[in-house]
């Protein structure tokens, strides 16, 4: 029986704490310095996509940025984080929905994804995505994107899962982005292995 992305990622953060995922990060640091180095401002809105229970919307928050949207597949997660922010959850909007399914009401100054985009292995997927970011970025907005890197592995959470290099990025996003910036991050999971990241900045241009 083929189980659904929602119920997928459900079980995964239903039977795993935050420190077993092989993509916990402590403290979101570079996805932070790409945020801040694109300048825009503290009031501006800002979406965290497939962000499970990421620690990002915290340091958004306690870094002064007030307009914050996290949208997530799996509900558990989401109230995981509501519960670890306590009453400023408060003052964050949240979507439950499946990335491939949603339709933007608003528009973001910065869409952020660490992880999700790499999961999407199929072309119209892949498609379907690029295309919903672009339609809730305002002109001139940021893409700020981690992906496995070209030595990354090749699956992750029972899934397959795509490695990019900087030049396959380029190849999908040049027609209407502009490369600010990208980094090479190792990884280090939980139980000590190492996976290649590849962190990169894109500003609208169309």
């Amino acid at each position: 029986m083929t189980v659904s992305r929602k119920d997928h990622w459900e079980h995964v953060y239903e039977s795993k704490g935050p420190t077993e995922l092989s993509w916990f990060q402590a403290v979101p640091s570079k996805s932070m310095a790409m945020i801040r180095a694109t300048g825009v401002p503290t009031e501006a809105p800002i979406i965290d996509v497939g962000a499970g229970v990421s620690s990002l919307v915290d340091v958004l928050r306690n870094s002064d940025y007030s307009n914050i949207t996290v949208l997530e597949i799996a509900n558990s997660a989401i109230a995981e984080s509501r519960a670890r922010l306590g009453s400023a959850a408060a003052e964050v909007k949240w979507i439950s929905a499946d990335v491939l399914e949603w339709a933007p009401r608003g528009r973001y100054y910065v869409w952020h994804d660490r992880a999700v985009f790499h999961f999407l292995v199929n072309e119209v997927s892949a498609k379907t995505y690029l295309n919903t970011m672009r339609a809730a970025l305002v002109p001139g907005g940021f893409f700020v994107l981690a992906t496995f890197g070209p030595e990354g592995p090749d699956r992750c959470s029972g899934l397959e899962v795509k490695r990019y290099s900087i030049e396959a990025l380029t190849e999908l996003l040049d027609e209407d982005f502009t490369l600010k910036s990208f980094e090479i991050e190792d990884h280090t999971t939980p139980t000590g292995n190492v996976q290649q990241f590849l962190y990169s900045c894109w500003q609208m241009t169309g």
